[in-house]
């Protein structure tokens, strides 16, 4: 059995550090650490007690589906771990998956914790972590023991996942079409569904993700957002993403054309602002800005209704 651990960067070299960290605290140790790079420079990286290889990903920006499938191809061991590079693993994350990574087992989704700001300037331990660290409040939970059978495929997520070669083979891997920020983690979903490679849910394999500001919904990938949902749409026969797309609606910053959807100005400070990640959030929220834009739409509309008829003349 080799295992090997996989993730992909630009930028972010203290978050990379940190990960590398929590790997050579594991209780398995991983075979490698295999990186798949995103910018024209090598990482300067520390010291391991495992190979660390850099795979160089040349392509349009944020290539990610391209990274994954380099550094996968790219791996020597037959049990295959992904973790974004924000995400620092739990010393039993890489035992907790290889003990049930089989060929034809499916594709496992282990813990998240969020961490809050400032949480990695301290001491760097699953225990601290654990203490400070919460749940996505719109996703699923793991299960109470063991795994849980997946039903949506569109509740894959890249953030942390496993599976064994076998399976990432009769997987075919993300589809490279899909480039920038959205989408390719619910296509290779809906892949997985289509080749009946199951998904689960796993308690433990937990890793926990490092605070970062962001904005959510990405208003500031909506370009290739829409990009990628209509290329979903041409794929499977109808749009992924249409929470962030309908939020860009209700925000004024995109509308659809017989010719497809569009930007329509570029955007402002008061669009930045309803979106942007505050430094009390340990994550970023869609729902969030969804009530809060659905909530002036109805106030918008109540205004109306009370306003004297005059004052539309």
């Amino acid at each position: 059995m080799t295992v090997s651990v996989l993730t992909i960067a630009s930028g972010r070299a203290d978050h990379l550090a940190n990960v590398i960290e929590g790997l050579c605290r594991q209780t398995l140790q991983p075979r490698e650490l295999v990186i798949g790079v995103m910018q024209d420079a090598p990482y300067d990286l520390p010291e391991t007690p495992f190979p660390v290889r850099q795979i160089h990903v040349t392509g349009p920006k944020l290539p990610l589906a391209a990274a994954r499938n380099a550094v996968a191809n790219g791996a020597v061991g037959d049990r295959l771990i992904f973790l974004d590079v924000d995400c620092i693993p739990a010393e039993t994350l890489v035992a907790d998956y290889a003990a049930v990574l089989t060929p034809g087992a499916g594709v496992f989704m282990g813990e998240v914790g969020y961490l809050p700001k400032g949480a990695t300037d301290g001491d760097r331990n699953d225990a601290r972590f654990e203490a400070l660290a919460i749940r996505h409040g719109d996703r699923q939970g793991p299960p109470p023991q063991g795994a849980r059978l997946c039903n949506d495929y569109r509740c894959f997520w890249s953030l942390n996942f496993a599976m064994h070669r076998a399976d990432w083979i009769a997987s075919g891997g993300f589809d490279e079409r899909f480039v920038g920020y959205g989408g390719e983690d619910t296509d290779f979903g809906r892949t997985l569904d289509e080749v009946d490679v199951r998904i689960w849910w796993l308690k433990g394999a937990k890793v926990y993700h490092q605070f970062h500001p962001h904005f959510m919904p990405p208003i500031h990938h909506a370009a290739s957002v829409i990009r990628n949902a209509e290329l979903f749409g041409q794929k499977w026969g109808y749009r992924t993403m249409e929470h962030w797309l309908a939020a860009f609606r209700m925000m004024g910053l995109i509308e659809e054309t017989p010719q497809g959807m569009r930007v329509l100005h570029a955007l402002t400070d008061d669009d930045l602002a309803l979106c942007r990640q505050q430094d009390n959030m340990p994550y970023a929220s869609t729902r969030r800005v969804l009530d809060y834009l659905r909530g002036r739409e109805a106030r918008c509309e109540m205004a109306k209704l009370a306003a004297p008829a005059h004052a539309a003349e």
